[in-house]
């Protein structure tokens, strides 16, 4: 998770787990996450950047389809859960910020972001930051190639006063970025979240026209 005012996730690193969508400990759960990030990486291992990675449970899902995964987090806590968690796996974890993760020169070819963009102030800055920490593709802009993309899980919470960013304004966002641009729904699968859900949820899986 990334940080706000509002909330201190060193202390909340303690229950995180709890909720069926951050730890994963329910079988169903745990595979429903598993098949959509099976769906949205690429099908040969690739260097994965997690950020705001929280406790690193799609980091641990990444790894276990042989990705290799780097980690960013805030929050020191969140950062200690997600190291012992993947222990010995090809995964690696760092205290910075999603918006400008202390990655240096490194490149990668997935920058997975779950829940963590529409908590940032200036989301069209971050996101053609993200883009530029992507390794060039090939020339295929098909989805089924290899080659850099954007994988971002976001939605919008809350009937009184909603909070999050909706679908269509991700897509307007990373409309000047990514010539391919898939948006799937993820509110209607329960699975996902461990019950049913009524507020949109969705991922958008993106490569920048540059690739």
């Amino acid at each position: 998770m990334t940080t706000n005012d509002d909330v201190d996730w060193d202390t909340e690193a303690v229950t995180f787990d709890d909720e069926p969508d951050h730890g994963l400990r329910d079988p169903g759960v745990r595979q429903a996450w598993a098949d959509r990030l099976a769906a949205w990486l690429p099908a040969r291992p690739a260097d994965v950047l997690d950020l705001g990675c929280g406790t690193g449970s799609l980091s641990l899902l990444a790894a276990e389809q042989g990705h290799r995964v780097t980690g960013v987090d805030l929050s020191p806590a969140m950062v200690d859960r997600a190291r012992a968690k993947l222990a010995g796996r090809a995964a690696v974890f760092l205290v910075g910020d999603a918006a400008t993760p202390p990655v240096g020169e490194e490149r990668f070819d997935v920058v997975l972001v779950r829940h963590v963009l529409w908590t940032l102030p200036d989301p069209e800055r971050v996101l053609r930051a993200w883009a530029g920490l992507l390794r060039p593709g090939g020339t295929s802009h098909a989805f089924g190639s290899e080659g850099g993309r954007l994988v971002l899980i976001e939605g919008v919470w809350g009937t009184v006063s909603p909070v999050g960013i909706p679908a269509e304004r991700l897509t307007g966002l990373l409309a000047p970025l990514a010539q391919d641009v898939r948006v799937e729904r993820l509110s209607d699968d329960a699975r996902l979240w461990g019950r049913e859900v009524e507020d949109e949820r969705y991922a958008v899986v993106a490569r920048p026209s540059t690739q």
